[in-house]
């Protein structure tokens, strides 16, 4: 992929990454480009995933890291969708993002350092503030960026999920197993 090259640019990435435990992900502008499809009823019918994160995730899960959602929309398609990801942790309509975050860290006995989060615009901030390895998609808002650990080189819905699934893979030494295993 282009994973190598970000390292470059983002080197304390990796140790950080050695320790993760959860990943938690916003939905728009993260596993989806932040596009809403809203129809003249006023309710959103379309989401669109990408196929790449969802494996990236489902590796991250089969290999003991936790993923979590936390997204200030509700919505059938990403219930569907993380059910069939094996998302266990899923919280939908938040509006406060810390408090469903600080209230699944402590659920799951985890230090911040165990922690890493994806997120794009203001609302994931006061998480991304506080864990180990912040990360923010390539079209993520500028005050994002700045305190983003590590930035994709893809953007949201572009396979970007999957560009820190590799990460963590990387770090915690599973990621050339499981190559070597799918060939």
């Amino acid at each position: 992929m282009y994973l190598t090259n970000q390292i470059a640019n983002y080197p304390q990435a990796l140790e950080r990454a050695q320790t993760i435990r959860l990943l938690v992900l916003d939905v728009d502008g993260v596993l989806t480009d932040g596009s809403l499809f809203i129809s003249p009823d006023g309710f959103e019918h379309i989401k669109v995933f990408n196929s790449l994160d969802g494996h990236g995730i489902k590796l991250l899960i089969e290999n003991g890291i936790q993923c979590a959602i936390i997204s200030g929309r509700d919505s059938e398609m990403v219930k569907a969708r993380a059910s069939a990801l094996g998302i266990e942790h899923v919280f939908l309509g938040v509006k406060d993002k810390l408090v469903v975050f600080e209230s699944l860290r402590n659920t799951l006995d985890l230090t911040y350092s165990a922690c890493a989060a994806m997120g794009d615009d203001w609302p994931d901030l006061s998480v991304l503030s506080r864990v180990g390895l912040p990360v923010a998609p390539a079209q993520a808002h500028y005050e994002v960026l700045k305190i983003a650990r590590y930035v994709t080189s893809e953007s949201g819905g572009n396979g970007a999920v999957r560009e820190v699934c590799d990460l963590i893979l990387k770090a915690q030494d599973k990621y050339d197993l499981l190559l070597k295993q799918a060939l």
